[in-house]
């Protein structure tokens, strides 16, 4: 599952409690992120062992909540002062196989215009 290319993904950093489903997730993205859980943008939470990534996001009618779970290893989660990190689709594919989203530089984007 990759997010469109135009869909902004956010990471709240830091651990957040697993425990947390829809509702406790969208108010985290609301009150503490002070973002909009209704945007359409991808919202990544991450356990205090790195084990465990949930993304939330709003999916025309409702919520859609996506869980991974490692089994021997863990993500490479970024740590930064900020309080959450915007990455972009690649950004998010290199994150959940197993790369390290901040230090890994992939091949700039082309963009092709037709002149007529």
């Amino acid at each position: 599952m990759l997010p469109a290319n135009d869909v902004r993904v956010y990471l709240a950093l830091g651990a957040t409690d697993m425990r947390k489903s829809i509702d406790g997730l969208s108010i985290l993205v609301s009150q503490q992120l002070t973002l909009d859980p209704f945007a359409g943008h991808l919202f990544g939470f991450c356990n205090r062992s790195r084990t465990i990534i949930k993304l939330l996001y709003w999916d025309r009618n409702g919520f859609c909540l996506w869980h991974k779970r490692l089994e021997r290893h863990v993500f490479r989660w970024p740590t930064r002062e900020a309080e959450v990190l915007t990455i972009d689709s690649r950004q998010l594919a290199w994150l959940l196989d197993g790369l390290d989203p901040l230090a890994v530089k992939g091949h700039s984007r082309l963009e092709y215009s037709t002149v007529f």
